[in-house]
């Protein structure tokens, strides 16, 4: 007798497992009526963030050019950190080639258009010493012209 109750349940969980895994019904599995079969679930990539999406939660609101622009012209400078979704790069004190003085950069670009409205620098010199506006206004102009560069190098204008 206990032969015989080891098959039934055997038998029972095969049965159960095998019903877990079918489709339909209300235990899931199929399809559902009251879904759309026409509407397609699409998933979204990385790549999706830099499209020009008008949700303003997903779409990434910066200039690539003024972006890789600034990193390039403040490359001497070490990273501490960057965020594409507000635009904002921060980094740590470096002294710049042939110079002697160390600096500190925050850079914040506000709008996807290559323009100077777009660029906001903030340089700081060690120990919190104020930079000359000459000074950022030169690195503004470096960056600027690096970015118009880049853009006439990606070839599309």
């Amino acid at each position: 007798m206990t032969r015989f109750a080891f098959r039934c349940a055997a038998t029972l969980a095969l049965t159960t497992s095998l019903a877990a895994c079918g489709g339909g019904g209300i235990f899931g599995g199929g399809s559902n009526a009251q879904t759309d079969p026409t509407q397609e679930r699409r998933q979204s990539t990385i790549w999706d963030l830099f499209g020009n999406n008008n949700d303003s939660n997903k779409a990434v609101a910066v200039n690539k050019y003024l972006w890789n622009a600034s990193l390039e012209v403040l490359n001497f400078l070490p990273v501490q950190s960057v965020d594409p979704f507000t635009g904002v790069i921060v980094t740590g004190y470096g002294t710049p080639p042939g110079g002697g003085r160390s600096y500190r950069a925050t850079i914040q670009i506000t709008d996807p258009a290559l323009d100077a409205r777009s660029l906001k620098l903030s340089l700081q010199g060690a120990g919190g010493a104020a930079v000359a506006p000459g000074t950022v206004r030169a690195v503004e102009d470096a960056i600027l012209t690096r970015a118009r560069q880049l853009r006439v190098a990606d070839g599309r204008l």
